[in-house]
């Protein structure tokens, strides 16, 4: 074993090393306990007759079997405080697992065609996470996700409804059913959201071919790419995104739960490593997916007997890789190298 004498050596390890999460979907932190707390608190029918039953629900086998019970959880939150306990409870989570910031993505689309506010959703949240900086000190940024199963136009009309809230904006962000949707289909929204300041991240080479990489870079010049397994079929990408150092935020568990890959043991996380790929590890979804931030940690570092410096490079890069300026950057990078001295 890699450095560790043991798993619970490296669990240990850890455990105490400071880390950043830059793809957590706040949606899909909603557990089964609180979906069932919520939907009585507001007198919302739910398909399941208990939380072992949404549990055994969890079996998907491509995107949209998970995107189907994804969209049915989110009918129970209604109100700002049901955002603000669903955001309180991931930051809770968070803190247990040494995340030092956060940086979420939230659906809008997916509540205000549901008749809730985007007043109401993005209140609950930033309350959350200005609580969450008091109570743990965990710094955050938030990115608005577009629906790309929808049209342009509906993301253009979302965004219209943040142009109040930019000041609590850091992005926007693109996510839902990859296949059939490529980034191109929201190229000008992109670019409005990049006039007015906004940072630029899209999910790509989850379930889409390298080409949506390609366009996520080249036709909406994104800062970030969510995901990126498959631009590893393209050793011409894999160049470019290792020479320029872009950041993929990568999710173990996600892609085995949703069978993007077929086993941990053959996840493509030290691949990317090996090839100089800025890649983090990240939940994406916990509560669907099996495991906050660390449980991915240790899964993967498990599977691939990732090394000390392997680990201690992949918290590195969720810094780097965040929208966090240098000098933000500093004191956690700062942390890391004291932890691991």
């Amino acid at each position: 074993m890699t450095d560790f004498a043991s798993p619970a050596d490296r669990a240990a390890f850890i455990a105490g090393l400071p880390k950043a999460e830059l793809h957590l979907h706040i949606e899909g932190s909603l557990e089964p306990e609180l979906m069932f707390a919520l939907a009585k608190r507001n007198g919302v029918t739910i398909p399941f007759a208990s939380v072992e039953a949404v549990r055994a629900a969890y079996a998907f086998s491509n995107l949209q079997d998970f995107l189907d019970i994804y969209y049915q959880g989110m009918a129970v939150l209604l109100t700002e405080q049901d955002f603000f306990d669903l955001t309180a409870a991931y930051l809770a989570r968070a803190h247990q697992d040494g995340v030092r910031h956060v940086e979420i993505f939230f659906d809008p689309q997916g509540h205000t065609e549901r008749g809730v506010a985007f007043d109401t959703v993005i209140s609950g949240i930033t309350r959350a996470l200005d609580d969450g900086m008091a109570r743990f000190g965990i710094t955050s940024k938030l990115i608005l996700c577009f629906l790309r199963h929808l049209s342009e136009e509906a993301a253009e009309a979302t965004l219209d409804q943040a142009l109040p809230y930019l000041a609590r904006l850091t992005g926007v962000g693109l996510d839902s059913s990859e296949a059939g949707h490529p980034p191109a289909k929201f190229a000008r929204v992109f670019a409005r959201a990049r006039s007015l300041g906004l940072k630029l991240v899209a999910h790509a080479g989850e379930e889409g071919p390298p080409a949506y990489v390609h366009e996520a870079l080249d036709i909406l010049g994104v800062d970030r790419i969510d995901h990126g397994n498959r631009a590893l079929e393209d050793a011409a990408l894999v160049a470019r995104l290792a020479a320029s150092g872009m950041c993929l935020t990568v999710c173990p568990l996600s892609n085995v739960k949703l069978c993007v890959v077929g086993d941990i043991a053959a996840h493509p996380l030290r691949v990317m490593l090996d090839a100089g790929l800025a890649a983090t590890v990240n939940s994406d979804d916990p509560a669907y997916f099996g495991g906050y931030v660390n449980a991915n940690f240790r899964a993967v570092a498990d599977a691939l007997d990732l090394s000390r410096a392997q680990l201690t490079q992949l918290a590195r890069n969720s810094f780097t890789g965040s929208f966090l300026n240098a000098d933000e950057q500093a004191p956690h990078l700062a942390a890391i190298d004291r932890y691991t001295a």
